[in-house]
């Protein structure tokens, strides 16, 4: 399996933050902190396995609108 490129895992990160910014029934400052605390994290992530489980996370939820 192919591992998410630099490109996409930022561009991820950009969805994301936009999708925090247009929610109206959950606190905002809290779902756009926890996205930036996970990418941070995760920032130095090597194992192959764990990058790909959170970049799909990731898009799992934009893809369903919902909040993990």
């Amino acid at each position: 399996m192919l591992q998410p490129s630099r490109q996409q895992i930022l561009r991820l990160y950009k969805h994301l933050i936009r999708y925090g910014n247009q929610l109206q029934l959950t606190d905002k400052s809290y779902f756009l902190g926890r996205v930036r605390r996970e990418f941070r994290e995760n920032c130095q992530e090597t194992e192959a396995h764990k990058i790909d489980f959170s970049f799909k996370r990731g898009e799992t939820l934009l893809r369903n609108g919902r909040i993990l």
